[in-house]
Parts: C-alpha cells; sequence; structure tokens
C-alpha cells in the first residue's frame, strides 16, 4: 500500500522541482504517456520532453508574476489499488519579496513503486 509520507515525500521532490525550474526534475516525476483532464480539453502528455515543453510556458507565467518556490500542499489521498492513488493538492507559491500567492489546486493519479509518477494531471480550480 501506499502510505501518506511517500506521498507527501513524492509531492516535497515535485514542488522543489517546481520551485526551481527544474525541468528534468519535474519531467521525471511523470509516468508517460499521461493526460491532462479539464472541463473542456484532454490533453496527451506522450514523454518527458512535452512535459518539459509545457512547464516552460508555466515558468514564463510565474516568472512575470515573481514566483521564485513552490509549496504542495496535500489535502487528501485516496488509495485505489495496492500502487495507484488519486491525490488532492492545493499549490502555494513564494514570490519574491517574500510572500505567499495562492495557487491552484489538482487531483492527480500517482502511481507508486521503483519510479512514483503522475499519470492524470485533473485542475480542480
Amino acid at each position: 500500500m501506499v502510505t501518506d509520507s511517500e506521498i507527501s515525500e513524492f509531492f516535497a521532490r515535485y514542488a522543489r522541482a517546481v520551485g526551481s525550474n527544474d525541468l528534468p526534475a519535474i519531467a521525471a516525476c511523470y509516468a508517460t504517456p499521461s493526460l491532462v483532464v479539464s472541463d473542456s480539453v484532454t490533453i496527451d502528455v506522450p514523454n518527458r520532453v512535452a512535459v518539459e515543453s509545457a512547464f516552460t510556458g508555466a515558468f514564463e507565467a510565474y516568472e512575470a508574476r515573481g514566483v521564485v518556490g513552490a509549496q504542495a500542499f496535500v489535502d487528501q489521498v485516496d488509495q485505489l489499488t495496492e500502487r495507484l492513488a488519486l491525490v488532492a493538492v492545493t499549490w502555494e507559491y513564494k514570490d519574491v519579496q517574500g510572500g505567499t500567492q495562492p495557487g491552484e489546486s489538482y487531483r492527480y493519479l500517482v502511481r507508486m513503486g521503483d519510479q512514483p509518477g503522475i499519470c492524470v494531471v485533473i485542475p480542480t480550480e
């Protein structure tokens, strides 16, 4: 079974990668192919290059807002199978003035194991 500490450690690693704009480390947090599913569209993310490409645009938006760090708050973990968990996460961003900016909320389908990774991302806000 997936433990809460494994999930917390995984999202702490993911947040460090996002906060430091480390594209390869972010891509390593994804099990590809993966999906981003929203109310209006489903986006296929076929490989790690596509993950990096998607985050390049996000970093430009973060920089414009003065974001220099990220923190993931794990709100809920629903164990679906031995290795799959649906995880509710709320993000908070650190800005250059040392303050915080509210972020987005997502549900992530995560496959844990030797190489844990995000399989599906669903924006919830």
